[in-house]
């Protein structure tokens, strides 16, 4: 047998071409910011759009088929796409190689009005319809973000059979979304089978964005056919960790209103039927209580199979929790490239590197708040209604911290 490696992989994420995404998501962007984060593949996203796949075929050397890498970079790219169906639940799609990603788009191209126009496109048809006609092609099939309150399979079904019918078999996987976590998702019988995966949804290449979730994969190699097998779960090839946000971070973790973000319970919202007392505004169900609604089993039940999950926040927000700065601040990404490249990623700056080690190189308030942060002592500040969640320095990391020096008069007076 192969010697299997481990390698990161983010399988989800967006380029310029889609609605509400960032200009700077172009190839060489997302490559470059891949390698700093640490990682070794990423999904391209958006494959259907006509410029962003003759990027990829300009920008990408394909080293094995389905795989392309980076030539300045090595960033390795897999070809995928996420597309919204008639009932407005999103998918994700990886396809084996260029010739599929033509067949399937031609296939569907005539029930979409804005495949050339979105990345993202919409569809004129079921999730069973998808599911047989990517099937066919060998591609691998599941639903993005399984819980959110907007574009969700749970959002419209009760179930996966009712998604997607006799072609439930051509599902491989259920993407978790930042509002949720194995925990949450292991509640549910009928996701026992299915192997979960972490992915950013990234709409911008920033640190606190691209890798925000990831996969950590045992593969031979970075190519897809080896990313398949561990997402089948065959010959040894599987993910060996889920790495993503503490839940409550996300933005629709809880039941909250959508206009002012005030949270609710479930029977609050219910008495006030999902209109908010204080603004009217429209309450938007939480994943927890969307969650407990389906729930087969009140603990989780991880099957034999199913990987442990690191719960991380982005390290651009922990320093600028730090520094009091927000994460986009100069500073903090000044601060964020320093730690990565000595460290390697980012999952070393934040879980393996010694307190020593990182005090060589970082400030002490910034040790300070990653040694509460992998105690467990921040603050979490639950998100909802489309509003993140927060981090907060407790009392014990603000008495170790040193004070920030007082900067002089002759600073504001310019």
């Amino acid at each position: 047998m192969a010697e299997l490696k481990s390698y990161s992989a983010d399988l989800h994420i967006h380029s310029k071409y889609s609605a509400a995404t960032s200009n700077q998501m172009d190839i060489g962007s997302i490559a470059a910011q891949a390698k700093l984060k640490g990682l070794s593949i990423v999904g391209t996203g958006d494959i259907f759009h006509p410029r962003w796949l003759g990027s990829v075929k300009e920008e990408l050397a394909e080293v094995s088929e389905g795989t392309f890498e980076h030539r300045d970079h090595g960033t390795r790219f897999i070809l995928t796409v996420e597309v919204e169906d008639r009932d407005r639940v999103h998918h994700i799609i990886i396809f084996p190689s260029i010739s599929a990603v033509e067949n399937v788009r031609e296939k569907i191209a005539r029930h979409s009005k804005d495949i050339s126009s979105d990345g993202r496109a919409h569809l004129d048809l079921s999730g069973m319809e998808i599911a047989e006609i990517v099937a066919s092609q060998n591609c691998l099939f599941g639903p993005s973000h399984a819980f959110t309150p907007w574009t969700s399979i749970y959002k419209e079904f009760g179930s996966f059979k009712e998604c997607y019918g006799d072609r439930l078999g051509a599902v491989s996987f259920v993407e978790l979304g930042l509002s949720a976590d194995t925990d949450m998702a292991d509640r549910i019988a009928e996701l026992s089978e299915f192997t979960f995966l972490s992915n950013s949804d990234a709409h911008s290449p920033w640190p606190d964005k691209l890798g925000r979730e990831f996969n950590r994969l045992s593969l031979a190699e970075p190519t897809h056919d080896e990313v398949v097998k561990a997402i089948k779960r065959q010959d040894g090839r599987q993910v060996n960790l889920n790495v993503g946000f503490d839940p409550r971070l996300g933005k629709y973790h809880l039941s909250a209103c959508s206009r002012c973000y005030k949270q609710f319970t479930m029977d609050e919202a219910a008495r006030l039927r999902w209109k908010c007392d204080d603004c009217r505004g429209w309450v938007k169900k939480g994943v927890w209580d969307r969650i407990n609604e389906l729930a087969s089993y009140p603990e989780p039940r991880h099957p034999n199979h199913r990987p442990a999950y690191l719960r991380i926040a982005p390290l651009a927000e922990v320093i600028g929790l730090a520094t009091e700065e927000d994460p986009h601040d100069p500073e903090v990404k000044s601060e964020w490239e320093k730690l990565v490249t000595h460290f390697g990623d980012e999952i070393s700056t934040l879980v393996d590197a010694t307190a020593e080690a990182l005090s060589k190189v970082t400030r002490p308030q910034i040790v300070e708040v990653i040694k509460s942060f992998r105690a467990g002592t921040l603050r979490v500040i639950s998100g909802g209604g489309g509003r993140y969640g927060h981090l907060e320095i407790g009392p014990e990391a603000v008495k170790k911290s040193p004070p920030k020096p007082q900067r002089k008069l002759t600073e504001f007076i310019k």
